[in-house]
């Protein structure tokens, strides 16, 4: 049965003000590699896009480029909506949660998160209330004082995300955070991510390689092909808004599963989208 519809084939540049926009983004690495070629994608505010492809197509190439940790060899990065910097990044309006934990082992968890805010000459008296206030939405504040070896996987991570959020950033890119841990952490931090989502309003930009990940997290999914990346299909979900256990082992999410999955395998076998 083919699932895929129309609003799967990639899409033009949508018009209005988005959040960021990338333009025919290329990027050849010094050894030759082509990771990634004429790479166009819009970033509309609020939503939750995943970079869904095989390993190696460049999706987290795609989110260094974003988030300005990587220039690309050709195309464009634009914020219509953002205060561009010196360096012509958006001031403080990104945020990024790697896929390893990278916390300081030196410090505490509250040190950890006020860390972006002290790099903005913010007194760590001034923004206490905030940093405490993160560390509650992340089930954190009673380990403000605790340090990363004391912490679990998942805890590490929720750390992580709470330092990305501290500063408000208007986007959230998040590059793969999950995979190194076990389906019933990962299922937990995929909940907790969908409630900061909502609470705080942010636009997040998730790298995956997991079907099932992108299907429940987002509201929009844009599948890569192969090395070079680029876009392959654009798909637009509507999810319920609230989604939990019951969501998991519901028609809607398995049928929704099964397009992204079908388009996953058109971008492995070199196959058009379908429509």
């Amino acid at each position: 049965m083919n699932l895929a519809v129309e609003a799967e084939r990639p899409k033009a540049p949508s018009q209005g003000r988005k959040v960021v926009a990338m333009r025919g983004v290329s990027k050849v690495f010094s050894n030759g590699t082509v990771a990634l070629t004429d790479m166009t994608m819009d970033v509309g505010p609020g939503e939750f896009v995943s970079l869904l492809g095989p390993s190696g197509c460049g999706k987290s190439t795609a989110l260094r480029i974003v988030a300005g940790l990587g220039a690309p060899s050709s195309g464009t990065i634009d914020w219509p909506s953002s205060k561009i910097n010196s360096r012509g990044l958006p001031e403080g309006d990104v945020g990024f949660v790697f896929q390893e934990p990278t916390l300081m082992p030196w410090q505490t968890v509250f040190g950890n998160v006020y860390l972006p805010m002290k790099l903005r000459g913010q007194s760590k008296q001034a923004v206490r209330g905030e940093v405490m206030d993160m560390l509650s939405l992340v089930g954190l504040a009673d380990f403000a004082e605790a340090y990363p070896r004391e912490l679990s996987g998942g805890m590490k991570m929720r750390v992580s995300i709470a330092r990305a959020l501290v500063t408000k950033p208007k986007l959230l890119l998040m590059d793969e955070p999950f995979a190194a841990l076990d389906e019933i952490t990962r299922q937990k931090l995929n909940d907790d991510v969908l409630m900061l989502w909502k609470q705080s309003g942010v636009t997040v930009i998730f790298v995956t390689h997991s079907v099932f990940e992108s299907a429940y997290l987002s509201n929009r999914i844009v599948v890569m092909k192969a090395r070079p990346g680029r876009v392959h299909a654009d798909l637009p979900l509507d999810p319920p808004e609230h989604r939990d256990e019951s969501y998991r082992v519901s028609e809607q999410y398995r049928l929704t599963c099964a397009r992204v999955s079908e388009a996953l395998q058109d971008a492995i076998h070199g196959r058009a989208s379908h429509g």
